[in-house]
């Protein structure tokens, strides 16, 4: 079960500039940081892409919080 908070700072892991929202970029940055360089532009698009319900192009916190299997 996720916690919130645990949610929040993995998400402003992933929120790089600290606006509120995960762009693909930002998300293929963190994953390579993580050690995950396989995360290509694409990949991350797709990422983003499969968890964005309103279709902006960003993952809100919101939106990566709905996502967690809680």
């Amino acid at each position: 079960m996720a916690d919130i908070e645990s949610a929040r700072q993995a998400f402003g892991r992933f929120d790089a500039d600290g606006d509120g929202f995960v762009t693909a970029d930002e998300f293929r940055r963190a994953m390579a940081e993580m050690g995950d360089p396989f995360v290509t532009g694409p990949v991350a698009d797709s990422v983003i892409a499969a968890k964005d319900v309103n279709g902006d192009g960003l993952l809100s916190f919101d939106e990566f919080w709905a996502s967690l299997d809680k």
